[in-house]
């Protein structure tokens, strides 16, 4: 008999939106489909450190050392799925659900049991068609180390376990829902994951982009009419100071790596900074207003979750 053992491990499990939909329109196609989106799955699994455990119908699961490896296998996964899909029409596409947990199993030969599991298929179901659902242990592990962004959900009622798992939606590019989580209070009733993943498109360019092009042509505007009206003195270096700060205040407003409001402060702090240099009469003034900043961010980060 096999060693019956257990570890803790990621489990992430997936299956296809409407599979027995898309198997009585085209029985044939579909299955050519899916067993090429597996491949593709098993691929960028086993090069995010993972293994498959086991496949059955349409559905997957994996497991994984590394929790966020796991997350970027999903994220990966569901970005190059929306390529294969985006070449496809809209009543033909394969669209995958991915649920992932981080749970303590119990482990028989190849095979993984136990609640973990189960948490993880019952987060797979509420996913969203190309969408992505984790679990409140797999946020607290990647949310500032996984470049996307983060929908709480709200606990999600699972079989043999007790109290609800918090669950959140990972949003996958610049793709948005506006509408608000749905309840889970039946412990059998999947709910629909808030969140849209961008399935049907090719990824849109970051909208940020566009904003940092206007003021990069701002600010070599102001300089070269600084240059061409010359009387001896740059008065241009404040407004592209301004402009700089203004720059990565938006970048701020998108990232996912750090705490916002921690870098919303350090970004002000440079530009105090800044401005003290642009107006240097020998006197560094600006190491005052600076440590105040300082205060705050170490009280902000001494209490944060």
């Amino acid at each position: 008999m096999s060693e019956t053992r257990r570890k803790l491990t990621t489990i992430f499990c997936a299956d296809v939106q409407d599979y027995t939909r898309l198997m009585g329109a085209d029985e044939e196609g579909t299955l050519a489909s899916l067993k090429r989106c597996r491949e593709a799955m098993g691929r960028l699994i086993e090069s995010h450190g993972g293994r498959v455990i086991n496949t059955w119908g349409d559905g997957l699961i994996a497991d994984f050392p590394s929790v966020v490896e796991a997350v970027r296998a999903a994220v990966d996964t569901q970005n190059e799925l929306a390529g294969f899909n985006a070449r496809r029409p809209a009543d033909g596409r394969m669209l995958f659900r991915i649920g992932i947990n981080l749970g303590d199993v119990i482990v028989e030969g190849d095979d993984i049991y136990g609640d973990g599991v189960n948490i993880a298929a019952r987060l797979q179901a509420s996913a969203a068609a190309g969408g992505i659902v984790i679990s409140s242990t797999v946020y607290d592990q990647v949310r500032n180390k996984v470049a996307v962004g983060f929908e709480f959900l709200g606990p999600l009622m699972v079989k043999n376990v007790d109290e609800g798992v918090p669950s959140y939606a990972v949003k996958i590019g610049d793709a948005r829902d506006e509408t608000p989580p749905a309840e889970r209070s039946g412990p059998a009733r999947p709910q629909p994951a808030v969140m849209a993943a961008a399935i049907s498109e090719a990824r849109p360019a970051p909208r940020g982009s566009r904003l940092y092009g206007v003021l990069a042509v701002i600010a070599a505007v102001l300089i070269c009419i600084n240059l061409l009206s010359w009387q001896g003195i740059f008065w241009a270096r404040f407004p592209v100071l301004a402009l700089a700060v203004v720059a990565a205040l938006a970048w701020n407003r998108d990232q996912t790596l750090f705490n916002r409001k921690i870098t919303s402060l350090a970004i002000v702090a440079l530009g105090i900074a800044g401005i003290n240099l642009f107006t240097w009469t020998g006197q560094f003034w600006a190491m005052w207003p600076i440590l105040g900043i300082a205060a705050v961010m170490g009280v902000r980060w001494s209490m944060r979750r």
